[in-house]
């Protein structure tokens, strides 16, 4: 398949495949780079885990994510409420920031799925390691277990001085 077929929108039909008999057909082309596995791994929200031959799966995040569609690109959101109140703590403000996140993406039209990479920037690597297991299920309960390309960073300060995390996200919204 040429570059130009790998780039057209993937026909409708839900964006899984199709049954015809007894042989499932794959109605999602692989996007530019994409493998033909991964391009039938794709979810009905045409977002794709992109994960090299080989490489062990990460956990709790994906080494990339491919989709078309609409970009919905967020600003540095922090874990303060609709008022700019703080929660307060860590795990009450990565709690707060990701609501924040979903809340940009759902103003947009789309869902947390839709979220193809997030990029955490932390005061304290130390603390968010410490606070793991406390974590996964405050990320669960806020976007699912659905795990895009995420890179996290500590950082000597944020803007806002009480801000212990700021969370920039990108999504993309099927056409």
């Amino acid at each position: 398949m040429g570059q130009d077929a790998a780039l057209r929108p993937a026909p409708s039909g839900g964006g899984r495949g199709a049954e015809t008999g007894r042989k499932r057909v794959n109605l999602n082309p692989p996007i530019a780079g994409e493998t033909k596995t991964s391009a039938e791994g794709r979810d009905h929200e045409g977002l794709a885990v992109v994960q090299p031959e080989g490489w062990r799966k990460p956990k709790g995040y994906a080494n990339g994510m491919a989709g078309r569609g609409r970009l919905v690109l967020t600003g540095g959101l922090i874990g303060w409420d609709e008022n700019e109140v703080f929660a307060d703590g860590f795990i009450p403000q990565i709690e707060q920031t990701l609501k924040n996140v979903v809340a940009v993406v759902a103003a947009a039209g789309g869902k947390p799925e839709h979220i193809a990479r997030l990029t955490w920037y932390v005061k304290s690597i130390a603390t968010y390691r410490a606070s793991l297991a406390e974590l996964g299920p405050v990320y669960r309960r806020v976007l699912g277990r659905h795990y895009p390309a995420m890179a996290l960073v500590e950082v000597s300060d944020l803007v806002e001085e009480q801000a212990l995390v700021e969370i920039e996200a990108t999504a993309i919204l099927p056409d």
